[in-house]
């Protein structure tokens, strides 16, 4: 088996079982894919794996551009379509066969604490998310100035976040960061 090859299925493994983790989205794994990517395979710095998972989140589409990204990196485009497919398809698949049935359960105790316990769930991993990114994003005073006043501005007001990016990015264009 060539190290292609043996990279492929890397991709398909890792991606097939991350899938049926994304409480929440993909966002929720991000942790557990920068830790992957960047630790277990080696397959990028934390840089990179930053950088990936800015221009992902930059880019129009689903928020789990960071796999198609991931994947290309990796292996190009054959590496892009399998992380790809293999992230959405167990999901999809799980997905269409809860719905056939979960709806059927709407007043059951069970299914109300189950979606009840899901939502902090949820939040914890999005935190984690945002953690590890912060961390391995904001090597300068500045950088870290700049992240902690843009979860505040987020938070506390309206300001939209692409305005937000953009003057994030001004700022690491005129050599500031």
């Amino acid at each position: 088996m060539s190290r292609e090859d043996s990279e492929l299925w890397t991709i398909a493994f890792t991606f097939s079982y991350l899938s049926m983790l994304a409480v929440g989205g993909v966002n929720a794994l991000v942790p557990e894919m920068h830790r992957l990517s960047v630790d277990v395979y080696g397959w990028m710095t934390s840089t990179r794996f930053t950088d990936l998972f800015a221009i992902a989140q930059a880019s129009p589409g689903p928020n789990m551009m960071i796999v198609t990204l991931i994947g290309w990196q990796v292996a190009g485009v054959p590496g892009a379509v399998l992380a790809t497919a293999c992230m959405t398809l167990p999901t999809s698949v799980a997905a269409f066969l809860v719905a056939t049935t979960w709806d059927r359960f709407r007043e059951a105790k069970w299914r109300i604490a189950t979606q009840s316990g899901l939502v902090p769930v949820a939040i914890g991993l999005f935190s984690a998310s945002a953690f590890v990114l912060a961390r391995h994003a904001d090597e300068t005073l500045v950088a870290f100035l700049i992240t902690i006043a843009t979860a505040a501005l987020v938070y506390y007001t309206k300001v939209h976040p692409l305005l937000l990016l953009g003057a994030g990015g001004a700022i690491g264009a005129m050599g500031l960061l």
